[in-house]
């Protein structure tokens, strides 16, 4: 089991705002997790991140449970990208440096030493994702594109076994979303992380290769499962409370306003 969460909550201000739920990613499996605002699609990112402890409930992440470990430790194999985490970098900083310091769970290169095989693994990752050419450019100077996949690179870096993206495609214009969708689509065939998963506003930005979906509406599962079973025009009515109709071709999903 990659992530396994049993009767999980988070209360905050005296009201709950996750849970309680359940929920289980398996080896191989790539999920995307939709909802509307507030729906606790970014506090189950925390927890699957160990970065949040929850209020009640059971947490276990790459076979390990949340309070009996380091948790700074065990994030080392959990890479996490997404425009919140791209606010700590520095923007002088070039694209590859920042993806080097990944290597030791850092956003600075000052404190740590590296090889040349970390700056070799470094420059092949920018380049797998599309910065060969402004890699050695300073991150600020970088295109809300080109800083999204720094992001995602630095993620991979580690050799994490488990990836998660937070709304990877947020504030990206329609050639920069689909240039990035397409490219997570190859990394959802790769056998390596181990499981991916991906929160999301919008079912067309769902890569296809992504297999599974956990649907949220103000902090309570709705649907959970393989994606042909909750990207359904009455699931995603309940989620996000009007009347959608969803539409499946090429691989993707597409909704709307139902007629």
């Amino acid at each position: 089991m990659i992530i396994g969460l049993t009767g999980v909550s988070v209360r905050r201000g005296g009201r709950t705002i996750l849970g309680p739920l359940d929920w289980a990613v398996g080896p191989g499996e790539r999920w995307v997790v939709l909802g509307a605002n507030g729906s606790g699609k970014s506090t189950l990112l925390s927890i699957a991140d160990m970065s949040l402890w929850p209020t009640t409930g059971r947490v276990e992440v790459l076979g390990e449970r949340y309070g009996r470990i380091d948790a700074r430790e065990h994030r080392r194999r959990i890479g996490l990208a997404g425009s919140a985490v791209e606010a700590a970098f520095r923007p002088d900083l070039s694209a590859v440096d920042l993806i080097m310091t990944a290597r030791h769970a850092a956003t600075e290169p000052w404190w740590h030493e590296y090889s040349d095989a970390d700056r070799s693994r470094a420059r092949q990752l920018a380049v797998h994702l599309g910065l060969g050419e402004v890699m050695d450019h300073a991150f600020g100077t970088l295109s809300a594109g080109e800083r999204r996949r720094t992001s995602i690179a630095r993620a991979l870096m580690p050799e994490p076994d488990l990836l998660l993206l937070d709304e990877p495609t947020a504030s990206l214009d329609l050639g920069a979303r689909e240039t990035l969708l397409r490219d997570l689509t190859g990394l959802a065939g790769e056998p390596t992380p181990a499981a991916i998963v991906l929160v999301s506003h919008h079912v067309e930005e769902i890569p296809p290769g992504f297999g599974h979906g956990l649907i949220l509406r103000e902090g309570s599962v709705v649907a959970s499962g393989p994606l042909g079973d909750v990207l359904t025009d009455e699931v995603l009515s309940a989620a996000y409370g009007v009347a959608i109709q969803v539409d499946h071709r090429d691989g993707r999903a597409f909704a709307r306003l139902r007629a």
